[in-house]
């Protein structure tokens, strides 16, 4: 009996605190909040709402903290949050900005931009920036780029790589929201993954990384355009050995002309300058161009000792790529 009235006095205190602090907001209009902005200056509120969201992840902490002892008391409790980064998204989700940014780049759908080719040339980059317009500086900022690293990581960690870091949030489905949301944009051909892709593949490679294996070869055929084409759409390539990062795409083709498949390299217009021999210029679908080359007919010289003593060699026709262009910044 007097462990019953202990809960039952926690539990009406609870009450009574959540509806003392509950009124005075629902009690304020949409004008008085402008009122209040004008007044102050947005530069001030920006810092408030800084340490309002403070307060609301310690909020959450001791919650979990009363959880923890109501549970130990036989309570039945909800479940409070387990991560910072989880209750840092609960608390920010009242800011709009994130649900317009999650409907335009989350979601899959046939993107504005079409992979197309044209004759061998020079092409514009017109790439946009990743995540513009979504509510830059400020808390939004700061969540965003926690989303944007956490997608890095997902897209440049091989898939068997072990888990490690603070929560084990690196690596395929475990790279935390960001992870989340690029597994599944890349699988829709989605903008969000399409941006990420594109930061990673004219990224400089000690800052950014690669992205290798099967995840390179599902990023390839979503920055291309082919994820987000209609199912049993024709013509549409498949990909081995991908490797994207540092301006350059490599990897081997396989389509109808070329059943056993033929190593490509593609580079990024704005950082290499049009390569030698035959290419041609196509469009990922963030807009950015790339001069792409196939492998072709080379002889292939295999040295030998002859009986008189002297070196000969075996020559044969092989497929190999031309030789990598020049970076315009190492001109």
């Amino acid at each position: 009996m007097k462990r019953f009235k202990k809960i039952l006095f926690l539990a009406l205190m609870v009450t009574a605190l959540s509806c003392l602090f509950c009124q005075p907001a629902f009690a304020i209009s949409e004008e008085e909040v402008q009122a209040q902005v004008d007044a102050v200056g947005k530069e001030a509120v920006s810092g408030n709402v800084l340490i309002w969201f403070m307060c609301a992840i310690g909020f959450l902490k001791v919650s979990q903290k009363i959880d923890s002892f109501m549970a130990s008391l036989g309570v039945n409790v909800g479940h409070t949050g387990g991560s910072m980064l989880a209750e840092a998204m609960i608390a920010a989700r009242g800011i709009g900005g994130f649900r317009s940014f999650a409907s335009n780049h989350f979601s899959g759908g046939r993107s504005s931009h079409s992979t197309h080719v044209s004759a061998s040339g020079g092409g514009k980059g017109g790439g946009a920036g990743f995540g513009a317009g979504f509510a830059s500086g400020g808390l939004a900022g700061v969540i965003k780029r926690n989303v944007t690293n956490n997608a890095v990581k997902t897209a440049t960690t091989p898939s068997d790589a072990k888990p490690s870091g603070l929560s084990g949030l690196v690596g395929g489905a475990a790279g935390g929201v960001g992870g989340h949301i690029y597994s599944s944009s890349v699988s829709k051909g989605g903008s969000f993954a399409n941006n990420v892709i594109g930061s990673v593949a004219t990224g400089n490679i000690t800052q950014m990384g690669t992205i290798t294996g099967d995840k390179a070869v599902e990023a390839l055929h979503s920055y291309m355009g082919h994820a987000a084409l209609e199912p049993g759409a024709e013509n549409i390539p498949t990909y081995q050995n991908v490797e994207i990062g540092g301006g350059r795409i490599t990897g081997t083709e396989v389509t109808p002309e070329h059943p056993e498949g033929i190593a490509f390299g593609m580079y990024h217009a704005d950082q290499y300058v049009a390569p030698e021999g035959q290419y041609t210029t196509v469009h990922a679908v963030d807009g950015t161009a790339w001069y792409k080359q196939y492998a072709a007919d080379a002889v292939d010289k295999t040295p030998y000792m002859a009986p008189d003593g002297s070196i000969a060699y075996n020559e044969s026709i092989v497929k190999k790529l031309p030789p990598t262009p020049k970076r315009k910044d190492k001109i």
